[in-house]
């Protein structure tokens, strides 16, 4: 009897083991499976550190940056790199028109200008952030701003302008004479212009006259000097273009302006906005249109510009100006309709050859016949 009893529990025993062990594998792939949900081999009830994925973007280099760097590379909106774009993109123009027929723009002009409107971009942003600290920590949208935010003190700050400004003149003193007392000139509208806001209903107009200097200095870089027939009527337009794009930009701050009393066309124009965006346009396609006849400039030119009509069209039929949200993405769309009249220009300028060649051509044959 003993001996029964002993074996049923040793059975006993045995099951209880097995039952055990099935258990601790079920409990097992339970844990592992959350595991595998929740990642990296946190439990998932628990928070989740997780990895920096990998971006090109212009913000994720600069989050990748050094931590003590990132304040200034953010003073310089190298995280956002669209304002730069939108200086660099007229001295493009300029380069592009004063290239030889049949050739594309200088590379190496195209490149010292790109590298002039990061630091001059970077230098106008430093300067207006200087100005308008006080203003900025009053905008929810600006008071993160680095010098607002506390992150980096007016010395500091004015050192680092100081350092922006010797590297620009490095650019500037790479040209010509006349370019380079053409390029100095400008450092008056770059100083002022932050101000106009706290004057003038129109600071975009002075923005305009800024960022469009390039127009000027593009030509003659290449070509020695200015000529008027196309300088003018480029620099022009591109004033047209900054108060389309920037009026835009400024109805994202329209209520914070009015209530800490600083000015923008986005205030003086009102509902009345589409209106005059579209009276720019208008002025700036004609303006470019000129540029194109006293270029003598091709086909593919002025097809270009049709396609920047269209998107003129489209960017202020579609704006809402009362979404910070759309005027955002219809500001930021100016790149490409600069982008635009740029590949415009090239191919117009390298159309030039082809008819040059085929009435060459046509020459040729007569002769021989």
């Amino acid at each position: 009897m003993l001996g029964a009893r002993g074996a049923a529990l040793a059975r006993g025993l045995r099951g209880l083991t097995h039952s055990w062990r099935r258990d601790s594998r079920a409990l097992a792939l339970v844990r592992a499976a959350g595991v595998c949900r929740a990642g990296h081999g946190q439990p998932p009830a628990g928070p989740e550190p997780r990895r920096r994925r990998l971006s090109l973007s212009a913000a994720a280099v600069v989050d990748s940056a050094p931590r003590p760097l990132q304040p200034y590379l953010r003073l310089m909106r190298l995280d956002k790199p669209v304002g730069t774009w939108l200086l660099y993109l007229p001295c493009t123009w300029s380069i592009g028109f004063a290239a030889e027929p049949g050739c594309f723009p200088d590379w190496y002009m195209l490149t010292l200008f790109g590298t002039g409107a990061v630091l001059m971009r970077g230098a106008g942003c430093t300067i207006n952030d200087m100005w308008d600290r006080d203003y900025d920590k009053k905008v929810i949208r600006t008071a993160n701003r680095p010098i607002a935010a506390g992150d980096i003190s007016i010395f500091r700050s004015f050192l680092f302008l100081g350092g922006q400004l010797t590297l620009a003149l490095g650019v500037l003193l790479c040209l010509n004479y006349y370019s380079i007392a053409l390029g100095a000139a400008s450092l008056l509208l770059v100083i002022t212009y932050p101000l106009m806001k706290r004057i003038t209903y129109w600071p975009q107009l002075a923005l305009g006259l800024t960022f469009n200097w390039g127009a000027l200095l593009g030509w003659s870089a290449v070509k020695g000097s200015c000529d008027p027939s196309v300088c003018l009527p480029l620099y022009f337009s591109g004033i047209m273009w900054t108060l389309i794009y920037d009026t835009i930009y400024a109805h994202q701050d329209k209520r914070d302006d009015a209530l800490i009393g600083l000015k923008s066309t986005a205030l003086r124009f009102h509902e009345n906005t589409k209106r005059w965006l579209s009276g720019f346009g208008v002025a700036m396609l004609g303006a470019l249109s000129l540029v194109g006849v006293n270029s003598g400039q091709t086909a593919p030119y002025y097809a270009a510009l049709a396609a920047v009509g269209t998107h003129l069209a489209h960017q202020i039929y579609t704006l809402d100006i009362h979404r910070p949200e759309d005027c955002w993405d219809k500001f930021t769309s100016n790149r490409t309709l600069g982008l635009i009249v740029l590949l415009g220009i090239v191919l117009g300028n390298l159309w030039k050859e082809k008819k040059t060649d085929e009435v060459k051509k046509s020459i040729d044959s007569r002769i021989e016949n």
